[in-house]
């Protein structure tokens, strides 16, 4: 495949915990620009090789390249530099308890940049101004959010530094379907407005019928099935057909449509 067109590239990836094989030579390639979803049934590795795929967990055997550098060679200034080109909206927030909303997002900047305060606590604003959550949550703790707005915040964090890659990691989980809805759009929007490459580690197939371009589910180890969510529902393979049986996701799938 074009190197050029390739952000992620994936090699016979094999992850084991003792005698247990989550993943046993995993090849996947995410493409420049595209959204894609990772999807699959509960301990199929979805969650594991997003961390893989961040640095923050080696796998036992293969190869993760992301933006044509293979992360596990990387000694620690270069890693350093290559995680400040993504951003990661972790599935619970991930924000800092005792910092408020604005202090949070702007938490990337003064770890990576020269910028004085003043400028970071405006640059904070503008991005919690694009996930739609209005200027007075910027100066709240994120306990004092409710769910959805927690996620707006998470992305806002994630998005600070404009990443060309963003990995979102069970976006909509635990929100009602109007919050969950939301967030979808609040995707969309983002993707639309700067362009990332995403990758959505989720279960919601609402979301991966509305925001995804492809989708890849696992299981048995392995990447079972590669493509649109419109192909995957009628795909052979009975896991797949399995996964995608599903009262949520057949009334998504017209309106996705």
């Amino acid at each position: 495949m074009d190197g050029d067109n390739t952000v992620i590239d994936l090699q016979q990836v094999g992850t084991r915990f003792g005698s247990h094989t989550v993943h046993d030579g995993l090849d996947l390639v995410v493409k420049r620009g595209e959204v894609l979803g990772l999807a699959g049934g509960s301990g199929s590795g979805k969650s594991v090789l997003l961390r893989e795929m961040i640095g923050l967990q080696r796998p036992s055997a293969g190869r993760v390249c992301v933006f044509g550098q293979d992360i596990q060679a990387l000694g620690a200034e270069e890693a350093l530099l290559l995680r400040q080109r993504w951003g990661v909206m972790f599935q619970r927030g991930g924000l800092f308890s005792a910092l408020t909303v604005r202090q949070n997002v702007g938490l990337p900047l003064r770890e990576h940049t020269n910028l004085d305060d003043a400028l970071i606590d405006e640059i904070a604003e503008y991005k919690l101004a694009l996930t739609g959550l209005p200027p007075e949550a910027g100066l709240k703790l994120p306990g004092e959010l409710s769910g959805g707005m927690l996620k707006r915040a998470a992305l806002a964090r994630a998005i600070a530094l404009d990443p060309e890659l963003l990995f979102l990691d069970e976006p909509t989980s635990g929100l009602d379907p109007a919050s969950s809805a939301g967030v979808d759009e609040l995707i969309q929007r983002t993707q639309a407005l700067l362009g990332p490459t995403m990758v959505v580690v989720t279960h919601d197939l609402d979301l991966l019928w509305r925001v995804t371009d492809r989708v890849a589910v696992l299981g048995e180890g392995r990447v079972l099935a590669l493509d649109t969510m419109d192909n995957l529902s009628r795909h052979e393979h009975p896991i797949v057909q399995a996964y995608f049986i599903d009262r949520r996701g057949a009334q998504a799938a017209p309106a996705a449509a």
